[in-house]
């Protein structure tokens, strides 16, 4: 058996890639190792003795469908967590997005002249107090106190 190491380094050169990815015709090596230049090799590429094996292929069928599973909510059991509660989620990140809504929300009544700013300072306070779970509840406080201005506004006449 002749070592046809050069020509497989000289062939990877000619068809940029790796040698692994170099096929030479078993049947033809005694024509492959007169092949001494690359001028030589890229003949015998045109005459199909040596051929660049293709990609070996990496499906991600089965990452897909994994992740698909996990996006409905499988595999995410108390086994399968290595994070803290805290790391996973963290309450400071609950907090930031429940606040910004809130205020969100106050600014947008405010400038709908829904609430003066009386009232809108009240309830940012008490929302920053940790006051309203949430959106619903702080709009269900909102239209109480707009209530009892008004009663009391009219008790007042």
């Amino acid at each position: 058996m002749v070592s046809l190491k050069l020509q497989k380094r000289l062939a990877a050169s000619v068809l940029k890639c790796g040698k692994r990815k170099i096929w030479l015709d078993p049947n033809e090596v005694n024509e492959i190792s007169m092949a001494n230049s690359r001028q030589n090799i890229r003949k015998l590429v045109k005459d199909g003795f040596v051929i660049r094996k293709p990609t070996k292929i990496h499906s991600r069928a089965r990452t897909r469908k994994a992740h698909e599973a996990k996006s409905k909510g499988r595999h995410t059991g108390i086994g399968k967590r290595r994070g803290t509660r805290e790391a996973r989620l963290p309450t400071k990140l609950l907090w930031m997005r429940r606040m910004r809504v809130l205020r969100r929300l106050l600014k947008k009544y405010r400038d709908a002249k829904k609430i003066d700013k009386h009232m809108y300072h009240e309830m940012y306070q008490k929302s920053k107090g940790n006051v309203f779970k949430n959106k619903r509840v702080l709009m269900e406080a909102i239209h109480v106190a707009k209530s009892e201005r008004a009663r009391e506004k009219s008790i007042a006449d």
